[in-house]
């Protein structure tokens, strides 16, 4: 399984930290906000990552030489001149997952070569790889039906993602989305099926971020009694509608590149809402018992410093 990390916003919420620095490499206990994304996905068996860079891109870039790519194999993804959002940042990386599966990113197969979708400077020594014509990659064919995970650098949790993944094969969904009953200004709305079916309007919930901690952490009865991922289809009414928050990590099928047909800088979201709106699976999972935090400001990095030194976290 490959996976993205979305890495190339500006981090405003952390000045003054990202004025001399990338979001990725704020610090937590001595620890980047990269190194940390890293080892979680390195933890469930992902190997191959590609980080979408922006903001200070090179120092992401020297910082991953430094670590030797902390053994993985890892592209980047460059958004020099614009920052394309989360859609528009997944659009152009689209190579990385379209391309054939291979274990050694400095040799491959006749056979791969003629499947793979392999940037023009990959070829060069020296230059680092950039994304093909998108229309090229996106009409590219994979050698498997994989689904990959979206995962943004600047959130903590410890949602286990294989199970994450195991639901989102029992249901076949073209996108599963990680949500929490919390306080967010930015509410996707759910049907008792799962479904994605809406947005709450911008700014109508109290725009707080708080962290969702496990019942034994948190004690008993903090957390709301929401059903569990294999009960969500057994909604008391037959009309609910749920107003969940995104938590920022996605498990998302190669299909889905192909059906983007929004160009330039735009948000995922909206890609997930249109599909949504023309029978597609996008697909909520329910997080609720595990721990999760954004990392977008001072304060919430010193907090989930405190998690990891009290092992609330690992």
């Amino acid at each position: 399984m490959k996976a993205m990390i979305l890495a190339a916003g500006l981090g405003t919420r952390l000045r003054p930290l990202t004025d001399s620095r990338p979001k990725a490499l704020v610090e937590i206990n001595g620890r980047t906000l990269l190194e940390i994304t890293l080892a979680r996905l390195h933890t469930f068996g992902i190997n191959e990552v590609i980080i979408n860079v922006h903001h200070f891109a090179d120092m992401v870039v020297d910082y991953l030489k430094s670590k030797s790519n902390f053994g993985m194999r890892i592209e980047i993804s460059r958004e020099d001149d614009l920052l394309l959002d989360t859609g528009g940042g997944l659009k152009k990386a689209s190579w990385f997952f379209l391309e054939g599966s291979r274990q050694d990113s400095a040799s491959q197969s006749t056979e791969k070569k003629t499947r793979s979708v392999i940037p023009s400077e990959a070829r060069n020594p020296g230059k680092m790889p950039t994304s093909p014509n998108n229309d090229q990659a996106l009409r590219a064919s994979s050698n498997s039906d994989e689904p990959f995970l979206l995962h943004n650098v600047d959130v903590i949790s410890t949602i286990d993602l294989h199970r994450m993944l195991q639901f989102r094969n029992e249901h076949n969904a073209l996108a599963t989305l990680a949500v929490q009953s919390r306080a967010s200004s930015r509410l996707l709305l759910f049907d008792e099926k799962s479904q994605l079916v809406g947005r709450a309007p911008a700014g109508g919930t109290e725009a707080v971020e708080e962290p969702v901690i496990p019942n034994a952490v948190r004690g008993p009865g903090k957390i709301p009694a929401w059903p569990k991922n294999d009960q969500t289809t057994k909604a008391s009414s037959p009309n609910a509608i749920r107003p969940l928050a995104f938590s920022g990590i996605h498990i998302i099928s190669p299909r889905f590149l192909s059906m983007l047909t929004e160009e330039g800088v735009f948000s995922i979201i909206d890609a997930y809402l249109r599909l949504a709106a023309q029978g597609e699976k996008i697909l909520a999972f329910r997080a609720d018992e595990y721990y999760w935090r954004d990392l977008g400001r001072p304060a919430d990095l010193s907090q989930a410093a405190l998690d990891l030194q009290q092992r609330v976290i690992e």
